[in-house]
């Protein structure tokens, strides 16, 4: 067996060991988890109470409207990404570990994620029955949204790499990160809208996914750096 072989199993189980300490601190605080998700469902919920309750009107919109309340939760609970470690230490103990820092943040990310990306995904359904949309396009939009949280997840993590510790890192994230985000939210919300009117809309759900793998083979590396570049 060839060290690089023997190596495998280590950084693997880095990357799930990471991962499950995020999972189990997130449980240990539920309203990190559920206020993106309460966020996500009051902006949703409030929209048709502001436009009225025109059929025509909530199909156009929602979409657009359910994206951008995505987006917006996900940078909401982004900041928290790297702060407790920053506040408690463990970020210098992920910078000096053995395991590859790029794996390490991939296990965060896939934690956070987890717990902020996935329930909106859910959610999303229930949501989307307050702008009457059919059964079928739901299918399109929950998987429009599952590539796309994820995609910000990795986004965001760099952001939150380089304002970890800052002083009102938060708004800072997410002019760091919204024209990264952009082009998702406009991809998502234009491939449920042409799944709505029956048109091809599967252009869409390509770009997105190539825009997770591509945020996936470069956001760890990016973050891993501006992790070392903060703790300067």
């Amino acid at each position: 067996m060839t060290e690089s072989n023997r190596e495998i199993p280590g950084i693997f189980e880095g990357l799930l060991a990471t991962a499950r300490r995020d999972l189990l601190l997130a449980w240990k605080r539920p309203g990190d988890v559920l206020n993106p998700l309460f966020f996500f469902a009051m902006v949703c919920t409030l929209f048709p109470l502001a436009v009225g309750p025109s059929q025509e009107q909530l199909e156009f919109s929602g979409p657009g409207v359910l994206w951008v309340a995505a987006l917006l939760a996900t940078l909401l609970s982004l900041n928290a990404l790297f702060l407790s470690d920053f506040e408690d230490g463990s970020l210098d103990q992920l910078l000096v570990s053995p395991q590859p820092l790029p794996v390490l943040v991939l296990g965060k990310v896939l934690a956070h994620w987890l717990t902020a990306g996935l329930p909106l995904v859910f959610v999303s359904p229930i949501l989307a029955l307050t702008y009457n949309m059919p059964v079928t396009v739901m299918g399109v939009m929950m998987l429009t949204l599952t590539l796309g949280t994820i995609s910000l997840s990795l986004l965001g993590s760099i952001g939150a790499a380089l304002t970890v510790g800052l002083h009102r890192g938060t708004a800072l994230l997410s002019l760091l990160i919204l024209p990264l985000a952009m082009p998702i939210m406009i991809l998502g919300a234009n491939a449920v809208s042409l799944a709505a009117h029956n048109d091809v809309y599967t252009t869409g759900i390509w770009a997105l996914g190539a825009y997770a793998i591509a945020s996936v083979s470069v956001a760890p590396y990016a973050t891993a750096a501006a992790l070392r570049i903060s703790n300067e």
